[in-house]
């Protein structure tokens, strides 16, 4: 159980990041008591890992929440990122550093990652003295990912055939079936880069915090299984609308934190638009 000092240190926190928020958001763990009970009792631990959706503001307010928590119970070992490439970091970077300065250290891509989004969490590390990893798989290895068969091998028979179909899925079954193993290395490979990446920034008595999308800190697919068995983690899966209660979101998952429903959106009619225009602008180019 964590020292009342550090639930009250969270607390203050919460207070100051909540007190303007709308009524409605009451459900949110940025101001649910349990939750921040919740964090306390996981410590102390090698690593945190938050899942989020990636269009729910909600979530990128609780990573600031907790980057600060942390940060001010000087537990934080190191901040890791799925939304920038191994090789970058803030590691040279003062404090006082510039948001352009951090960005241009990240190589932040603001197309794919909204920076209004992820700023905040980022920022809150820098200014609290704590390295911002870039935990991703570079893109120069993509290809190379793709061809990789060993990284069938890091999953099981059962895991790797569920993470085919979420690829499947993810690309709205529109992905010729020749496609689905070389783009789930991909997966693998994106997973096997963070635990790495989260491994050596391990410290003593202190969590690195992994931000990434759910899929890939779920404890029976993602970055957990490709940890060193020698450092402990915890996995929360950040959730827009009531949590789950199905004993498979139990074992994969430590903790889920339930915030206000998000409104639905059709993820693969704008998938399938996106590939239209692409189709169409590379028609315009042809000869």
């Amino acid at each position: 159980m964590a020292s009342t000092k550090g639930v009250l240190v969270f607390f203050a926190v919460m207070a100051v990041l909540g007190c303007t928020g709308p009524a409605q958001e009451a459900a949110s763990p940025i101001l649910d008591p349990v939750n921040q009970l919740q964090l306390q009792q996981m410590l102390p631990v090698d690593a945190l890992f938050l899942g989020e959706q990636h269009d729910v503001p909600d979530h990128q307010r609780i990573q600031r929440v907790v980057v600060e928590t942390l940060a001010r119970q000087q537990a934080l070992a190191a901040l890791a990122l799925e939304m920038v490439a191994q090789g970058q970091s803030t590691e040279k970077l003062q404090r006082d550093a510039s948001e352009d300065a951090v960005r241009a250290a990240l190589q932040w891509d603001n197309a794919g990652w909204p920076w209004a989004a992820y700023g905040p969490a980022v920022m809150a590390a820098v200014r609290a003295g704590v390295p911002v990893l870039g935990a991703n798989l570079p893109k120069a290895r993509l290809a190379q990912a793709m061809k990789d068969e060993g990284l069938d091998a890091r999953l099981s028979g059962a895991a790797l055939l569920m993470q085919q179909e979420r690829v499947r899925a993810g690309h709205c079954h529109l992905l010729p079936e020749s496609q689905i193993a070389p783009m789930t290395r991909i997966q693998i490979g994106r997973d096997v880069a963070m635990a790495q990446t989260v491994a050596l920034a391990a410290r003593p008595g202190k969590t690195v915090l992994l931000l990434a999308g759910g899929g890939h800190v779920d404890r029976s697919l993602g970055v957990p299984l490709h940890l060193p068995q020698h450092l402990t983690a915890k996995t929360v899966r950040l959730q827009a609308g009531p949590a789950s209660e199905e004993a498979q979101s139990a074992i994969n998952f430590d903790q889920t934190w339930p915030t206000p429903t998000a409104p639905v959106k059709d993820y693969c009619a704008d998938f399938i638009q996106q590939r239209s225009a692409a189709a169409e602008a590379r028609s315009k180019k042809a000869p």
